[in-house]
């Protein structure tokens, strides 16, 4: 099983030390961070149905609020300047989540170990996250924990949900990782206004995003890139999505009728750990696959707005993660957020 690198995790505190050190570097065309006082419900849904594929990751649920703005104060505002060294226009929004991953192999209906396909894992964890908005950036620090293993309840939900359509029940579960502390802390920061244009009521910008993680979960660094076309883009930052993806903030802006917008993406990941293919880092005896250090993401979707309600859908197209996989990974996301 591949340990931590110690390089890889240098670079990662090497690179989120050079995005923190000048926030305002990223601001190409300053605007004030606007007041919002109400909290975001954001409910996420995404699954390999939606190819028609039933393998690696499978499913994912995550249930989201998110605070309305406040001026950074307490622990969360010490953290947040700390960090990003916030201008006295910043504003703070706090936000906690639980949500839940299923992995499986191709093969889900032979009971044996499968040592070249993906791994069997369950993942249940809670999340609290504190959000800087500025100018033109949005920066976020979040904690993970939780456990992935059978105390995560994965194979209850797959096959629980798979007897109640008529489906199969999947027969490899006394294979799937055991349980370990899910423990994950991250840095994201997102650019708007690297470019926008418009005209007669038609918008297009592009928006950068960076960041790392660094736990027992996943350990990587990561870059993308995402173009939107549609109407008044900065509602928002981009529809929410479940890590490792590239995701929005969170939360949007109501507005008094009807928005949308299309979007296409990349995301490129140097990874160092994913418990999901290389096991625990406490232990060897993990049913685990020979993992690639560098995947990333395409994603391209749909985003509608109708004053406080928002729908998303993302389309996400996910290369090659370990040796032995013949196919990319595709599945699809839906989400609901509302303001009150």
């Amino acid at each position: 099983m591949r340990r931590y690198s110690p390089r890889l995790v240098a670079i990662i505190a090497i690179f989120t030390a050079g995005l923190t050190a000048s926030p305002a570097a990223a601001q190409l065309y300053p605007t004030r961070a606007l007041e919002d006082r109400d909290a975001t419900i954001t409910a996420i849904f995404e699954n390999d149905w939606f190819a028609r594929t039933d393998r690696n990751y499978t499913n994912g649920l995550r249930l989201a609020w998110l605070s309305g703005t406040k001026r950074p104060n307490g622990i969360a505002g010490h953290l947040a300047n700390f960090v990003t060294g916030e201008d006295e226009n910043a504003l703070l929004r706090e936000g906690w989540a639980v949500g839940h991953e299923i992995y499986t192999p191709a093969d889900v209906d032979t009971p044996a170990p499968l040592p070249t396909q993906h791994p069997y894992a369950g993942y249940l964890y809670g999340e609290y996250s504190a959000l800087l908005e500025q100018a033109d950036t949005v920066d976020q620090l979040s904690l993970r924990v939780g456990v992935v293993g059978p105390s995560a309840g994965g194979e209850t939900i797959q096959n629980g949900y798979h007897s109640l359509i008529g489906g199969e029940e999947a027969d490899g579960w006394d294979n799937q990782i055991d349980d370990t502390l899910a423990l994950t802390l991250s840095y994201d920061r997102q650019v708007r206004n690297l470019f926008d244009s418009g005209i007669d009521g038609l918008e297009a910008d592009l928006t950068p995003s960076f960041g790392a993680s660094l736990g027992t979960v996943h350990t990587n660094i990561r870059a993308g890139l995402t173009a939107r076309l549609g109407s008044d883009l900065r509602n928002d930052y981009g529809p929410p999505l479940s890590r490792p993806s590239r995701a929005g903030a969170g939360f949007f802006t109501p507005s008094d009728g009807f928005d949308w917008y299309v979007f296409a993406g990349l995301e490129a990941r140097a990874v160092a750990h994913n418990i999901f293919l290389d096991g625990s880092p406490f232990r060897d005896d993990d049913p685990q696959v020979k993992s690639h250090t560098f995947n990333g993401d395409i994603q391209a979707g749909l985003v509608t707005q109708f004053g406080r309600t928002q729908i998303a859908y993302t389309y996400v197209y996910r290369t090659e993660q370990f040796k032995g996989q013949n196919d990319p990974q595709i599945f699809g996301a839906v989400s609901a957020s509302f303001k009150y």
